[in-house]
Order: structure tokens, then C-alpha cells, then sequence
């Protein structure tokens, strides 16, 4: 009997690629906390960004860009220094598709000033389905949109620069700013000597008519591809911040030299570099000497991208691990409908809700906060606590996706192996977990009653969850006693936690009492599924999170 091998090649019992979907539409939880955040109105266009996004051609796009990371060129062909960054064409389309979305300009004016209304929940709705398909190249985007937020204490620089930031065309070229039609923004704050603490760089300015020298490194330059950065350097008067083109007004090249890329565990399809400046030609933002209150005007919008993409990574890990269990059979039944994975994916999807709400409530802040002092406060509490959770949630959780998922979820073939990969990267960058949480402290003292308000409306909007009260009670006393460092993690869990089931309750009652349930009235599990729900209250949770 002549056996037939094509019998055994056959793909049997695989679930088909998770594309060609609308990211937007098919996110129940999504669109809802949109809705609740004032930014209904944009639904048409988030559905086209939605399609967009889902498609398997910016799926490609996402895998091709990662698998061939970009490449420092430091000479051209005749010995010039030239300090180059070449990428695959994938990242350009990348780049060219969220820059004529917006996300990188969206939330601002022509001359710079924030455009309110509910710019920041529509950019983040985007953002967020966006992380969902290649998180690395958000890095430049994000930060030329915080950029602006620094630049405006340097009126006449944000002049110069705010029409070309404020195109929607991206312009990959190597050129001068004020000659291309679009331009992008980096950062460089961190020396390897100080890390966090910036007050301990040693990259000296000098002052040299209306510009400066700068000389010195930056241990991490962060997108070194793109046309500009704001820089932290010692001037006379201490720690400033500094906007350093890549060309010098006479149009050759700055001294900004490129020492390499940094080989990371994940972030591949974008770059990061060591670099270092040899009198390198930059301008003044804001006073000297008030570097760092400049620079945190872009720092807090970086944080707030850090949790959008981080909730955004979670809901990809989510939607693939649901998809993959709605079509694998294991023991004559599909896999999310056997009782025990049907728990595991109920506990991540709630999660999941909760992340996204508290993000868009986070945004809605944002929108707010330049006329209403309470939502002002808000943000200035909340969102270094909202980075702290929403990003050190996110690697576990993808983990627990890869593993519904089995050895299709740990194979670099599908996308849960890098969104991994690229998990932890959100929860270090622009302040690490501990300094998140003496940010919350330091908020707090300088807050005094805006921010014990900001305490008392979560208790407000909490009212009648099981557990609410106690986590109150318990923030309040922990974060307020003296020595509360000491505790700081376990209480700004316990605030978010609270500021997350205050935001789910504005959009879906129901599941925020759930999430209070398994996660205020009760001592949390480490691992997701071993809440209990009801098989109803589980198909629910699911329903939402991703329609059959």
C-alpha cells in the first residue's frame, strides 16, 4: 500500500490569518470609550484607519520592517561624515501612513497650539490600532508631536518649525528641515554616566551668538533618522534644553556623530543610538538653567504614548489569541469554548476593557485639561500612574497570549513573538516603574487639594463597586503617610486600579463591577483565568472583544 505523504503537509485544524479586518469596528470596548470621551464624531475616519491598519498589507509591512532593522551609515563612498540611518521601504510606508493620518501633528494648531476639543482621544484611537500592527516606528512619531508641547516655551523656534511639522507629508529624505516638506523630531536626554538622573550630565553649551555649541553624548538618542532633536546640555546657568538640527544654518552637515545603534531586545524597526557632538551647532528652548521643566512637557506626552501602545499591544495579543481559540479543536470542541480557556481569555479581555478605557479617560484628560483645573489635576496625577500599570501589565500579558496560543504563539512567524519582544521597552523608556511612582508622589505633594480631589472623585465614580472603598481608604492612607516611598508601588497599583474600574464604569457598568470584583474586592491572582465567571458573563466579555 503506497502511503500518501500530501496527507500529512496538509494544514489541518490552523486557525487562518488574523487580516483584512476593521481594527476599529470590530472593538466593541474601543469604540464605546471613544464614544464616552467625546470623539464620536470621528468614527468614519477611525473605521478607515481601522481598515487600513487591519489589512495583511500593512501586516507585511509591520514583519518586513522589523526583520530588516535599520543600518548606521557613517562615511559616504568618498570618506565624507555623513551619520545616515537607512531603513527598509516597509518602515517608510509605515512612516508615510501615520504621518497622513495625523498622529504625529493632530493634537496641534498651525502655530502650535493644542487643538482641543477631542484631538487627543482621536489621535489616540489611532495610535492605538496602530501599536496593534508595528509599534517601533511610533517612536519618532510620538515624539514629534510631544516636541511641540516643549518648543512652545522657545516662541520664535516653534515659529520656524511649526509649518513643516504641521504638514501631513512625510519626507524620508536627508536634507535640512526647512527645505523638506515634512519633518520629524527625536530626543536626547540620557548620559551613561546618570541614566535617569539628567541633573548629573556633563555635555557642556557654550554660548556663541544667538546659537550654542554643544559638545558632549547622549547614551541613548532615541530615532537619530530624524531631522531635529531636543537635547539636554550644561549651560552657564545649569541643565537646559537645546533644539539641534541635523544641518547647520550654512547647510553642511552638524556635528552630531553616530557611534552606533543600540542592539535591543525588541523596538528592531526602529533605531536607537549612542552618539556624540563636537561643537555641534543647536539653539535655546526655553530659559537656561530650566532644562528639565522644559523637556517634561514632552516627557508627560511621551508617557501617555508609552500606555496607548502598551494597551494597544495587549489588545493585538488579545484579538490573535481569541481568533486562534474560536478556530482550534481540542478534544472534539473548539478551544474557547472549553471552560478553563474560556476563563483565561474572559480575565484577559476584561483587562484588556480596562486598559482601554482608563487610556481614552487618560486622553480625554489631555483634551480637558487646558480649561478645567480638575481634569488638569487628573492628568498630573494619573498619568505617570497609568504608564506605571497599563506598561508593566503588558509583558505578562502577551506572554499568556503567546501561550493560548501554544508553539504557534512562540514561533517568530506570527506577531505575539515580537509584540514580546517589544513589550517591556514602554514600561522603561521615559521613566522606569519606581520613577513613575515618585512622580505620583511628587504630584501629590504639589497638587495638595486638587489632588486628594482627584482622589475623592475616583470614590465618587466608584461608588457601589465591590472594594472600591477599601482601595480608597487604603491609597489615601499609604500615599499620604510619610514614609510612603517605602510603599509606593503596592499604593499607586491600588490608585490605578481604582482610576481603571472608575473609567470602565463610565462605559460598560457591568464589567466594571467584574473588574472591582476580581480585582479590589479580593486578593488578585497572578495568573490570568483564575477568577470565576459565569459561562455568560464569559461569552460577554468575549462578544465584545472581538465579534464572531
Amino acid at each position: 500500500m503506497t502511503h500518501d505523504s500530501s496527507a500529512t503537509h496538509a494544514a489541518l485544524n490552523q486557525s487562518p490569518a488574523f487580516e483584512d479586518i476593521d481594527l476599529f469596528a470590530s472593538d466593541r470596548p474601543l469604540v464605546e470609550a471613544v464614544a464616552l470621551n467625546e470623539a464620536s464624531s470621528a468614527y468614519i475616519e477611525h473605521s478607515d484607519f481601522g481598515q487600513l491598519w487591519g489589512s495583511a498589507a500593512m501586516a507585511e509591512r509591520g514583519r518586513l520592517a522589523n526583520e530588516n532593522p535599520p543600518k548606521l551609515k557613517t562615511f559616504d563612498a568618498r570618506g565624507n561624515r555623513r551619520d545616515e540611518v537607512e531603513f527598509h521601504p516597509a518602515y517608510h510606508e509605515l512612516m508615510t501612513h501615520s504621518v497622513e493620518a495625523g498622529i504625529h501633528n493632530s493634537t496641534w494648531t498651525k502655530h502650535g497650539k493644542p487643538a482641543g476639543r477631542a484631538s487627543e482621544v482621536i489621535r489616540a484611537a489611532k495610535f492605538y490600532m496602530a501599536a496593534q500592527v508595528e509599534t517601533g516606528h511610533l517612536c519618532p512619531i510620538t515624539m514629534t508631536r510631544a516636541a511641540v508641547a516643549a518648543l512652545g516655551s522657545q516662541p520664535d523656534v516653534l515659529a520656524q518649525v511649526m509649518p513643516v511639522i504641521a504638514s501631513r507629508s512625510y519626507d524620508p529624505t536627508f536634507a535640512p528641515w526647512s527645505t523638506k516638506r515634512g519633518m520629524t523630531l527625536g530626543m536626547g536626554m540620557t548620559e551613561k554616566q546618570g541614566g535617569t538622573d539628567v541633573r548629573s550630565n556633563i555635555t557642556r553649551a557654550i554660548s556663541d551668538g544667538d546659537a550654542y555649541r554643544i559638545s558632549g553624548h547622549k547614551w541613548f538618542m532615541s530615532a537619530p533618522m530624524c531631522d531635529a532633536f531636543l537635547v539636554l546640555a550644561q549651560a552657564d546657568d545649569g541643565l537646559s534644553c537645546f533644539f539641534m538640527p541635523r544641518f547647520r544654518p550654512d547647510g553642511s552637515v552638524n556635528a552630531i556623530e553616530f557611534q552606533r545603534l543600540k542592539d535591543k531586545l525588541g523596538n528592531r524597526s526602529n533605531a536607537s543610538s549612542e552618539v556624540e557632538f563636537n561643537d555641534a551647532y543647536a539653539l535655546r528652548v526655553g530659559e537656561e538653567g530650566k532644562g528639565i521643566r522644559t523637556i517634561i512637557q514632552m516627557v508627560q506626552l511621551t508617557r501617555q504614548d508609552c500606555a496607548i501602545a502598551s494597551a494597544g499591544l495587549m489588545r493585538s495579543g488579545l484579538a490573535h489569541a481569541l481568533h486562534h481559540a474560536r478556530h482550534r479543536s481540542v478534544f472534539q470542541k473548539h478551544l474557547a469554548d472549553q471552560p478553563m480557556m474560556q476563563s483565561v481569555l474572559a480575565d484577559m479581555a476584561l483587562h484588556v476593557e480596562a486598559c482601554t478605557a482608563l487610556v481614552m479617560r487618560l486622553c480625554h484628560s489631555f483634551d480637558r485639561a487646558p480649561e478645567d483645573p480638575a481634569e488638569a489635576a487628573w492628568m498630573r496625577l494619573l498619568t505617570p500612574a497609568v504608564k506605571y500599570w497599563v506598561c508593566k501589565t503588558a509583558p505578562g500579558f502577551l506572554y499568556e497570549a503567546m501561550e493560548c496560543m501554544g508553539g504557534n504563539g512562540y514561533v517568530e512567524e506570527g506577531i505575539l513573538a515580537r509584540h514580546y519582544r517589544e513589550a517591556p521597552v514602554n514600561a522603561i523608556w521615559e521613566g522606569s516603574g519606581n520613577v513613575m511612582c515618585l512622580d505620583v508622589l511628587r504630584a501629590l505633594s504639589r497638587e495638595g487639594d486638587a489632588a486628594i480631589a482627584v482622589l475623592q472623585a475616583l470614590v465618587d465614580d466608584t461608588r457601589g463597586l465591590p472594594g472600591a472603598p477599601d482601595t480608597a481608604a487604603f491609597v489615601a492612607r499609604t500615599l499620604l503617610r510619610p514614609d510612603s516611598e517605602r510603599v509606593a508601588r503596592q499604593a499607586v497599583e491600588s490608585l490605578v486600579m481604582l482610576a481603571a474600574a472608575a473609567a470602565l464604569n463610565l462605559v460598560h457598568p457591568p464589567h466594571a463591577e467584574l473588574f472591582a470584583k476580581t480585582r479590589l474586592d479580593s486578593a488578585r491572582s497572578t495568573m490570568y483565568g483564575a477568577a470565576e465567571f459565569t459561562e455568560a458573563q464569559s461569552r460577554g466579555l468575549l462578544d465584545r472583544a472581538l465579534p464572531r
